[in-house]
């Protein structure tokens, strides 16, 4: 009796919360107030929608060059993340003469929710997120194909770049940021069961709901820089639709099975792979890490000292090197594109 009134009670609870239109996705975002300039959306940038079936309408955006681009760069964000925050390293990166897209995850960010309330980060599955990755990289190859592609995955985006290149998403390299992957026993006992009874959509905390006066990313440790730090928590003061909280009992299990689901085809992934870390990273398992980079064909780890979970928001002193990795690497795919198109070219008489 009294489990069947706990049920009923957290039904209810969750019916209260669900359907309306506060699922639907948010497109413009406003600028906040005394943000930098340096933060703001990149010159040209423009905003998107795409849908794979039934799954919610994810958010992305595209800045390009004035001239045509050496590659296109397909950047994943983290847990929580919108594109906003990685405006800043848009713009550097477009700067070098890269396209660079932003896809936010279903149920995060400017994305389409699954459930309400929209601060809560909940996803019955990373399908629709691996699914949507792929479609997204279909439609930039057909619109540039000699043009090389480069996914950076950030954080669990990492956990979504290499299920869906395992699942046949098409890139002449990975670059993992910071990624992370789930140890695993987070989903034992009654979290296991209660996901089994449908209520996945359950907090797994009660309190983790986004709060105005809850710390930003430097306070969360996520970046030393009080400056960046600070840049995610100002869009999403000025744009309420942003706002994330924690992650339901659900996001958590899809979270373990697709960290799971990667292991048997890792060592079929062979295009080149850089692994970029921070010592200092107490969000992600840097075992975890390793052990992906080394099951690879042809992964380099690279690991920054004292840098933390958000290397594109550290200070300069971390950030500027992390930054130039990825050039590095990319320059390096244009290289070998070159190379390759060359190579397959007949030769001159």
């Amino acid at each position: 009796m009294r489990l069947r009134l706990v049920l009923a009670g957290l039904l209810l609870l969750l019916a209260a919360c669900g359907g309306g239109d506060g699922r639907a996705p948010f497109i413009e975002s406003r600028i906040p107030p005394a943000l930098s300039p340096r933060f703001w959306a990149p010159e040209g940038w423009a905003w998107g929608l795409i849908k794979v079936g039934d799954a919610p309408a994810q958010r992305y955006g595209v800045a390009t060059t004035a001239i045509a681009p050496k590659a296109q760069i397909l950047v994943l964000t983290g847990y929580g993340e919108s594109a906003e925050t990685w405006f800043e390293t848009v713009r550097d990166l477009n700067g070098k003469g890269y396209t660079v897209w932003v896809l936010e995850r279903a149920g995060q960010g400017g994305s389409e929710r699954y459930v309400l309330p929209r601060d809560l980060g909940h996803a019955p599955t990373f399908n629709n997120d691996i699914a949507a990755t792929k479609a997204l990289t279909r439609m930039m190859a057909a619109g540039s194909p000699d043009t090389p592609l480069i996914i950076l995955g950030h954080s669990v985006g990492g956990l979504v770049a290499v299920a869906a290149l395992e699942k046949g998403a098409g890139a002449d390299g990975l670059i993992l940021s910071a990624p992370a992957f789930a140890a695993g026993g987070a989903m034992n006992g009654s979290r296991a069961w209660l996901v089994r009874v449908g209520l996945g959509r359950v907090p797994a905390r009660w309190d983790g709901g986004w709060k105005r006066d809850g710390p930003d990313g430097r306070g969360q440790g996520l970046t030393s820089a009080p400056l960046r730090g600070a840049v995610q928590k100002a869009w999403q003061l000025t744009n309420p639709d942003l706002r994330m909280g924690g992650q339901s009992l659900g996001w958590l299990a899809s979270f373990e099975t697709s960290s799971r689901d990667i292991t048997p085809g890792l060592a079929q992934l062979r295009m080149p792979a850089l692994l970029l870390a921070g010592t200092r990273d107490s969000h992600a398992d840097a075992a975890a890490q390793a052990r992906v980079c080394a099951a690879m064909v042809n992964c380099v780890l690279q690991r920054f000292e004292n840098g933390r979970h958000a290397l594109h928001q550290e200070r300069d002193d971390i950030r500027t090197p992390w930054l130039t990795a990825v050039e590095d690497f990319v320059r390096q795919r244009i290289e070998a594109r070159k190379a390759a198109v060359s190579a397959a070219s007949p030769h001159e008489l």
